[in-house]
């Protein structure tokens, strides 16, 4: 891959040198630890937590792979995909943002044996408490994953169901209520008040019974399943919030350096501005 600025990479001592990839979060060993991230760039993986308060660049060569294919490409389309890749996998379909859309059952689907993997198996509808209540779906295989990717403070699973078409109707009724979007910078702030989540799920299951009773005559009572779950809580690297939140983009500044100060979603957190890692998926970069 041409590199349009060699002079950035030579200027970073000793390199770990990859594309990116999304961060890996996993959870602590214990209840009052915090998040445990490592930053993700090729082979590498590089433990962030025990960098917190030190110095940190990452310089972007100017060359993006492909997350899928691998090939060269100029511009990354939904977060690490080439534009062929965009137009031809099913992960990339507009059913994916939207599932409630799902149109395997017109014949349609992209690619019907991912679909099969990753679209009917049984969904998680959840309640998250990012920047304020949210309400959310993921694949069952992927709690918490998705909670911490979103810097989740607070989650509790509120309904099961078979695929994840149910998933996308049962959050577009509980949309009605509550908001399915995060506030990133509100949630990078750290500002966020707990919540009672508990009482916030049984406050919109009676709000939204009628129509959770629709969907059951629809698809099936055993088709969607209420949860009795433990709200899950989770503490975050982060020595200091920032009052201001500024944004970095390789696009327009391929070196980004600073004192890393926090970790949290898919966020670096510097004294000198944040970064989400996970947007510029597949470029390559040199991390010092």
């Amino acid at each position: 891959m041409p590199r349009v600025t060699d002079d950035l990479f030579a200027s970073v001592a000793s390199p770990v040198q990859g594309c990116l990839q999304k961060m890996a979060a996993d959870l602590p060993s214990r209840q009052d630890d915090r998040v445990v991230y490592h930053l993700r760039a090729g082979d590498h993986r590089i433990p962030l937590n025990e960098r917190i308060g030190s110095p940190m660049r990452l310089a972007w060569s100017g060359a993006i792979a492909c997350s899928h294919c691998g090939r060269a490409t100029k511009k990354s389309f939904a977060q690490g995909y080439c534009y062929p890749c965009f137009k031809r996998l099913a992960q990339c379909d507009t059913c994916i943002m939207k599932p409630e859309t799902c149109h395997y059952h017109q014949g349609t689907c992209r690619d019907p044996e991912w679909g099969e993997k990753h679209c009917f198996q049984p969904h998680i509808v959840y309640l998250a408490n990012s920047s304020g209540l949210k309400v959310g779906i993921t694949r069952k295989t992927q709690m918490p994953t998705r909670w911490l990717d979103q810097g989740a403070i607070q989650a509790l699973p509120i309904l099961e169901v078979n695929t994840r078409q149910q998933s996308g109707f049962v959050e577009m009724l509980f949309k009605e209520q509550v908001a399915d979007r995060t506030n990133w910078r509100a949630m990078l702030k750290g500002e966020v008040k707990p919540l009672d989540l508990c009482a916030e799920r049984d406050r919109l299951f009676n709000l939204l019974a009628d129509g959770l009773g629709q969907l059951r005559d629809v698809h099936g009572a055993d088709a969607i399943r209420t949860l009795d779950e433990t709200p899950l809580d989770f503490h975050y690297p982060v020595a200091t919030f920032p009052s201001k939140v500024t944004s970095h983009n390789f696009d327009k500044q391929p070196l980004i350096e600073g004192t890393l100060q926090g970790v949290k979603g898919q966020y670096l957190i510097f004294d000198s501005g944040v970064i989400n890692l996970r947007k510029f998926t597949g470029y390559e970069i040199a991390v010092e």
